[in-house]
């Protein structure tokens, strides 16, 4: 009697064949992840050729940077929910689109002001990318251990963005203009609109409800004037302009929150935030990009317009700590499968606060070598902290709002792009507007530039004789390190309450 066999090789090839196709998906989602990423560092790393090149004043140099953000963080809860409802697929094709027909016009701006209007539109079309990517990750990986190490890849992308966008940027900025920077985004986009349909399945919310346009208009009225006033205060100080704008954004969160409470399929639903890890993880989030993102802001100009390295070099600075921050966010999925999060992660950001103290405590007088181990302890703590929290927000919600809630998690990371640069970047301004000691002789337009940015000062300094020249930069140089030992302290006093945001709100997460 012959002995039944089993044919095990056809489903063994079909998942293996399914596996295959999972992490190819992954590769593909992570163009956009790249692509944010090498656009912020880049950006920061282009404000020297910027300023010599548009002449903004430090509040245009500011906006450029922060309406970019500001558009994100005002859209990115609305466009999740939107993908939610139309296909989360389908949202991420326009906005790449829309994404790299801007990107290309922004490259050829003729002034500060259509440099502004189009940072705006890339923040616009750039709130479709982003939220997409990360909810997709939760159709196309449905086991938890794959997709915490989908979502670590996910997060590492932020970091190995920002690793070669200087490398990258900087030899563009060598060898061509200031313009070639956003020229970035074409070649990353094409790839992806070409593959995405192929390789990843389309994805929404099989009950979605309507699309109500109020809840769309008072998120943006809640996000725009808070960050304005923020941005307002830091700059000019408490006064009623900066009070009114932030308690008028306030009540248009107050008035959003109730509309969805009486919606039967609210556009994000409040009690998301219910839950301890969703929220916690949401805040931690927030605050390590804040230190992060305002850290890059003075780190990046310091290397160049103070130690005077060029674009190239300077990102070389900074690469081993994005290196070790993709490391960091990779080694910890094994950890975090033994670790409690509310361990694991205030155990990480205390690695990043050391870093950030060490700034401070040089008082902004610090060399290349100290700012490459600072921010490698930096980009240590924050990638293993950040994979974890992501993954935290990914698990506590419902599969039907992982739009929704990736949304909010973007918003998070957005937001605290803007506060990074906000208020660490305002306070820097402040101090150098304060500090700085301007030559006799100047005409008005040179007072104005040198007066306002470190960057208008070494372009002023090249109209100017050798000695007034050499006491020109030298007084702009001490003027703007003066400020980075204040926001260094900053940075560090936010990523310590992340970390007891995390001991503290993260006790029940496994």
């Amino acid at each position: 009697m012959s002995t039944p066999t089993v044919n095990i090789t056809a489903p063994t090839a079909v998942q293996s064949t399914r596996s295959k196709r999972q992490w190819v998906a992954l590769a593909v989602l992570m163009l956009p992840v790249l692509l944010i990423s090498i656009d912020n560092t880049v950006l920061n790393f282009a404000l020297p050729a910027i300023s010599e090149a548009l002449q903004p004043t430090g509040t245009q140099l500011l906006w450029m940077i922060d309406i970019y953000p500001l558009m994100l963080a005002g859209l990115l809860v609305s466009m999740g929910s939107l993908g939610d409802r139309i296909g989360r697929r389908k949202l991420l094709m326009i906005g790449s689109a829309g994404f790299g027909i801007v990107s290309v016009a922004a490259a050829f701006a003729p002034s500060i002001e259509w440099l502004i209007a189009a940072r705006a539109l890339l923040g616009f079309f750039g709130a479709m990318l982003m939220p997409s990517t990360l909810s997709l990750l939760r159709s196309v990986f449905t086991d938890r251990d794959q997709r915490r190490l989908a979502v670590a890849i996910w997060a590492s992308g932020f970091a190995a963005g920002s690793a070669l966008g200087p490398i990258v940027g900087g030899m563009l900025l060598e060898n061509f203009s200031w313009g070639s920077v956003f020229l970035l985004a074409v070649p990353l986009l094409v790839p992806l609109m070409i593959l995405v349909p192929m390789l990843v399945p389309e994805s929404r919310d099989p009950h979605p409800g309507k699309i109500d346009v109020p809840s769309i208009l008072l998120s943006l009225v809640t996000m725009l004037p808070i960050v304005f006033g923020i941005k307002h205060i830091a700059e000019s100080g408490f006064d009623v302009l900066g009070v009114a704008v932030i308690l008028f954004g306030v009540v248009a969160g107050v008035l959003f929150v109730r509309r969805q409470y009486r919606l039967e399929t609210p556009m994000l639903d409040p009690e998301l935030f219910r839950r301890g890890a969703f929220s916690g993880a949401v805040l931690i989030n927030l605050l390590s990009v804040v230190a992060l993102v305002g850290g890059l802001f003075f780190v990046s100009q310091h290397l160049q317009l103070v130690l005077g390295l060029s674009p190239m070099n300077a990102g070389f600075v900074l690469v081993p700590g994005l290196v070790i921050m993709i490391i960091a966010g990779l080694a910890v999925v094994p950890i975090a499968k033994r670790v409690r999060p509310s361990r694991l992660i205030p155990a990480a950001l205390l690695i990043s606060a050391g870093g950030y103290a060490a700034i401070a405590l040089s008082g902004g007088q610090i060399s290349a070598l100290g700012i490459a181990i600072t921010f490698s302890a930096l980009g240590l703590g924050i990638g293993a902290a950040e994979t974890v929290s992501n993954e935290l927000i990914l698990t506590n919600v419902p599969a039907d709002k992982a739009g929704a809630a990736s949304a909010v998690s973007e918003t998070a990371y957005e937001l605290g792009a803007v506060l990074g640069t906000a208020i660490l970047g305002t306070i820097l301004t402040a101090s150098y507007r304060a500090a700085v000691e301007l030559p006799q002789g100047l005409s008005d337009v040179q007072q104005a530039a040198a007066g306002e940015t470190l960057g208008g000062a070494v372009a002023v300094a090249g109209q100017l004789p050798a000695d007034a020249a050499a006491a020109l930069i030298e007084s702009a140089r001490l003027a703007f390190d003066s400020g980075v030992g204040l926001a260094a302290w900053i940075g560090t006093a936010m990523v310590l309450a992340a970390a007891v945001i995390g001991l503290t709100t993260l006790r029940k997460a496994r």
